[in-house]
């Protein structure tokens, strides 16, 4: 099969790139290389995959010839506001408009990464994809309308997608500014850790392989939109304390107060991906914070 997967030199993307190629698929990345998140870093996560360097918001798309378009290009992270927020439309909502078009016009299936962020601060634990989504950031709503969007090519122009809502990926290769990539570089370096908040947010934590398996199910089959979340929640606090009973070290916390847009809580209700598509997460936040720290560990 010859696949696209956009955001290929990110952190999910990568790695979906890698599994992909593994499987004897063949495989055309687009990365715009964008400088918010470190371009020595996407390079190396680039090295052995074939990635081209496109806009996806302002370039020509053709995806006349492939199987299927991965989507996971974007602006992350829901520290959103202020003026910034131009880029989020511009890179997702935009971005993800241009790649719905090129795919209708290609008759490809999309899979689209979207996010747990579309669900704000839900009401209901474990969440399910029917919660009403109230986002509480510009990057969550971002995200929703890229959801709408692929309802409305799929209703008046026969777009083929499906949506997956992933909650919290991490894993070797973590994009720099989340939490756990911060945190094991604090503990490797002895430098501080700015904590936001009291530490007691909790999260359905996603290793990447686990995200990746899913994102390649999506592709061979379902519809709508599923939740893709860790099999186990844990608070901040806790993953602190696996981190550094996995590094044999003592974290340097430096408590800052809570940042806008972000959520007190996450927790995947993942029946309808499981019943649908017979995924499940299959590693735990040890297995994973271990992995992840080797990396850490072997790349400085």
């Amino acid at each position: 099969m010859r696949y696209v997967v956009t955001g290929a030199a990110g952190f999910i993307g990568s790695h979906l790139g890698e599994a992909l190629a593994a499987a004897g698929h063949e495989t055309t990345g687009i990365d715009c290389f964008t400088d918010y998140y470190d371009p020595a870093l996407k390079e190396e996560n680039a090295q052995g995959l074939d990635v081209r360097r496109l806009d996806l918001s302002a370039d020509e798309l053709d995806f006349s010839g492939f199987d299927g378009v991965f989507h996971l290009a974007g602006r992350p992270g829901v520290r959103s506001f202020g003026p910034v927020f131009g880029d989020y439309l511009r890179r997702n909502v935009l971005a993800t408009q241009r790649v719905f078009e090129a795919a209708v016009a290609a008759g490809v299936r999309v899979v689209f990464a979207s996010s747990s962020s579309i669900y704000g601060d839900a009401e209901r634990h474990p969440t399910p994809e029917e919660t009403e989504p109230q986002p509480v950031s510009p990057y969550g709503i971002t995200k929703l309308a890229c959801e709408h969007l692929g309802r409305a090519y799929a209703r008046g122009f026969r777009l083929d997608v499906v949506s997956l809502r992933y909650f919290t990926v991490y894993g070797p290769r973590q994009r720099p500014d989340m939490a756990f990539a911060r945190i094991l570089r604090a503990l490797h370096d002895a430098s501080p850790f700015e904590l936001y908040g009291d530490g007691k947010q909790s999260r359905s934590f996603t290793f990447v392989s686990d995200a990746v398996a899913a994102t390649v199910s999506a592709m061979e089959g379902g519809t709508g939109v599923y939740n893709v979340g860790g099999g186990a929640e844990a608070t901040m606090l806790e993953a602190i304390s696996t981190a550094e009973r996995i590094s044999g070290r003592t974290l340097d916390v430096r408590r800052l107060a809570a940042a806008a847009g972000d959520v007190r809580r996450t927790a995947a209700e993942t029946s309808r991906i499981r019943a649908d598509l017979g995924w499940k997460a299959r590693v735990g936040l040890e297995e994973g914070l271990q992995a992840q720290w080797e990396w850490v560990a072997g790349s400085r």
